[in-house]
């Protein structure tokens, strides 16, 4: 019998000492990000974007990409997965690519951004504004409660400023971003 009661003695305290080690207060868990918005802060600013500049290889269906760091990689566009291609493809264009690396085919592209076109003036019934290489925007009017200053593109996505933007069509001259307001369209300012 005395030893059951050194037993549960033990078992007490250790069960007493574990739920001490805290402050006394359950933690509260935290809420998952919403799958539509982007937290961009310094633990969640991992960006799966691949940069760089389009090749002479690239084809039909293969985009070959030399990176900012100087490797050639090349992506497949599987024809049946439809690749999300934005602003065409030219040799020489700098471009955002997101994709995963496959089982056998290699890399996989999900998304290509054509950089090149993205870049330039942008005009809407309410906003003018310009992109401009390194990560600037130039505001176009002067009345303009809270003008863009900056963008970059992250995991596929436009961020102007704090605003973060699915590109759902960008072309020569038009520009459609999406977010949780509404689809936006602007047209190219020669």
């Amino acid at each position: 019998m005395k030893k059951l009661v050194y037993v549960w003695l033990a078992f007490l305290a250790v069960t007493i000492s574990m739920s001490g080690c805290g402050n006394g207060s359950p933690k509260a868990e935290e809420e998952p990000a919403d799958s539509d918005s982007i937290v961009v802060n310094e633990i969640t600013d991992l960006d799966s974007t691949i940069y760089g500049v389009c090749g002479e290889g690239t084809m039909m269906n293969t985009v070959e990409l030399i990176t900012d760091g100087g490797d050639t990689l090349y992506y497949s566009m599987q024809v049946e997965e439809e690749a999300d291609i934005l602003g065409g493809l030219m040799v020489g264009d700098r471009l955002a690519i997101i994709g995963k690396s496959g089982e056998q085919e290699g890399f996989v592209a999900s998304r290509v951004i054509n950089l090149t076109t993205l870049l330039g003036k942008w005009t809407s019934l309410d906003k003018n504004f310009e992109i401009v290489e390194g990560g600037m925007v130039n505001s176009n009017v002067e009345a303009e409660s809270n003008p863009w200053v900056s963008w970059k593109i992250m995991n596929g996505r436009l961020l102007l400023n704090t605003d973060t933007f699915d590109i759902v069509e960008l072309g020569a001259d038009s520009l459609y971003l999406e977010n949780q307001n509404g689809i936006f369209v602007y047209k190219r300012v020669l």
